[in-house]
């Protein structure tokens, strides 16, 4: 199989889908890989890396997508990008396609075969691909969160870890996934004092054994969020539900509890977001005021930390790339069952019934 490599064009995505140990890879199983010239250059890899690897690197970016079967990428296809989606084409890749329903269309016109990372989920209900994605981007929330609490940030001028004599910042954390036991790893080295809400009782369990005395642990519910919120410095959003839209759990109303010059994170933003006043930002322009409360939507966090980021990438991902072009996409997808879970569109239908709903259309399972 023909395994495309493009550099990605979302705003400051400095990551990219397969370092030259994957090339390498699939190269040693018989495939073809082609790298758009500069595609490693963000994440500090060059070309001649991947061409020691035994990948191609092509000239352009049209020369990456008319030529490959299989695109392997890092963010959702730009609408610039769009033109390049034909029948057959097979992108494997983060779509996060609840929350974008003009992509969806495309897709769904064009008979793309879509199979997100995001929604690739194990028996026991891990999300191997997302997971380290997650864990990058709990971590950054705290650490950007810290910045725009700074005064010259806008922020209202609050260490987190407080000094002898002072409080520490609060900070609270919605969701007790993988993005929230590692904002919360981050926030208790730091030195704040950490709340975390989760719907799930045996994961505030987890959470309760993990951190004991060092994170307050709380059932999530409207009331327990506006007790929360009035004494909060920094929020960070981190639910997620595969394929689907994130709920709003943080109505516009209740940011006014808030102080003036608090901050909102919400890792979740990519699908929808948890705080219903939160919009997709990006690392040029990050945040923005609502209520007197900053916002930061960022909406590929990890993509700041690109070296960091594209090699855990990689080591989750190439797995799945190597049985998707060893075995092309349908037996690929009737063998294995997480790849199965991951697959969102294929033939001009919708295969993922989360995504089904959140977009409004019709599910039909995959063959």
């Amino acid at each position: 199989m023909i395994v495309g490599v493009p550099r990605e064009i979302k705003d400051n995505e400095f990551r990219v889908g397969l370092v030259p140990s994957g090339a390498r890879a699939l190269r040693e199983a018989g495939h073809t890989v082609l790298v758009e010239k500069g595609a490693g250059l963000g994440s500090f890899i060059s070309d001649e890396e991947y061409m020691a690897a035994g990948a191609e690197v092509v000239q352009s970016a049209s020369e990456a997508w008319t030529r490959s079967e299989l695109m392997v990428k890092v963010k959702e296809p730009r609408p610039e990008e769009y033109a390049y989606l034909r029948p057959g084409l097979a992108v494997f890749t983060f779509f996060h396609l609840a929350a974008d329903l003009r992509l969806a269309e495309e897709l769904l016109e064009k008979g793309v075969a879509a199979i997100a990372y995001e929604t690739i989920e194990l028996p026991d209900g891990t999300l191997p691909v997302l997971g380290p994605m997650s864990e990058v981007a709990g971590r950054l929330a705290v650490l950007e969160g810290a910045q725009y609490l700074l005064k010259p940030r806008g922020g209202r001028g609050v260490l987190l870890s407080g000094v002898p004599g002072v409080e520490a910042g609060a900070v609270t954390i919605i969701g007790g996934g993988v993005a929230g036991v590692n904002a919360a790893k981050m926030a208790v080295g730091l030195g704040a004092r950490v709340t975390v809400l989760d719907t799930n009782a045996a994961r505030l369990r987890y959470l309760d054994d993990l951190f004991g005395v060092k994170v307050e642990t709380l059932h999530s519910n409207s009331h327990n969020i506006e007790a929360r919120l009035v004494r909060t410095d920094l929020l960070v959003g981190a639910v997620h539900i595969p394929g689907s839209r994130t709920p709003r759990l943080v109505t516009r109303d209740m940011l006014r509890l808030m102080k003036r010059g608090s901050v909102i994170v919400d890792v979740s933003v990519d699908q929808g977001g948890c705080v219903e006043s939160i919009r997709p930002t990006t690392h040029s322009d990050p945040v923005y005021v609502v209520e007197g409360v900053l916002h930061y939507g960022v909406a590929n966090m990890p993509g700041a930390v690109p070296r960091t980021s594209t090699f855990a990438l990689t080591n989750a991902t190439l797995p799945y790339v190597l049985a998707l072009s060893g075995q092309g996409v349908k037996k690929a997808l009737a063998s294995s069952g997480p790849l199965k879970r991951g697959a969102n569109v294929l033939d001009g239908k919708v295969v993922h019934r989360n995504v089904a709903v959140s977009l409004g259309r019709p599910y039909e399972e995959v063959a």
